[in-house]
């Protein structure tokens, strides 16, 4: 499980392009980061000022660079501005596992683009940075997240009490997963 350095893998599906994102996406970024629907359950405060998405892209760019995960910016193919983000966290190579994260922009909900976003990285996932298992971590309260994992097949396991603090309070998070394997007799 590793990713490969040299360079950076644009993912394409019937809609979207799936791409690194750069310091020039600042402004789209803070468009939707700066919504409190969307941040609702990202475990941040809606973000203020360019710099706070100049800080996230910062971040997306660490963990690739540390091998620790891989953000993708979604963009609509006729537009190319991104209007959303999706990608892996806490990698852990040695036991094949990582952690899933997406938000999307509240203009675009409703219309199955998160689905066919995370459909892609997951397939990518799974073909070629071989994980074995791929986790999702989501508050009870945030149904459609919920909805949106379980439709691709994920699995409920059950709830991590007080899990994360976030906000000044502590969450209880479902933690999902999907198995390389439960593709395999999905399809």
């Amino acid at each position: 499980m590793t990713l490969n350095m040299d360079s950076f893998p644009v993912l394409e599906t019937e809609r979207l392009v799936l791409r690194e994102i750069k310091k020039e996406d600042a402004s789209s970024i803070l468009n939707y980061l700066s919504d409190a629907e969307v941040m609702k359950y990202y475990g941040l405060e809606p973000f203020n000022s360019l710099n706070d998405a100049l800080d996230e892209i910062s971040w997306y760019q660490s963990i690739y660079n540390n091998k620790t995960g891989i953000r993708w910016g979604i963009t609509l193919k006729e537009q190319g501005i991104v209007i959303g983000s999706c990608g892996f966290h806490n990698m852990v190579s040695q036991h094949f596992r990582t952690e899933i994260g997406f938000e999307l922009s509240k203009e675009q909900w409703g219309k199955g683009i998160a689905a066919e976003a995370v459909g892609a990285i997951i397939n990518y996932g799974f073909e070629h940075l071989h994980f074995q298992r791929i986790e999702a971590l989501i508050e009870p309260p945030n149904r459609s997240s919920q909805k949106l994992v379980e439709k691709i097949g994920f699995v409920r396991e059950g709830l991590l009490r007080n899990y994360e603090f976030t906000g000044g309070k502590f969450d209880d998070l479902y933690m999902y997963s999907l198995l390389k394997q439960d593709l395999d007799i999905k399809y």
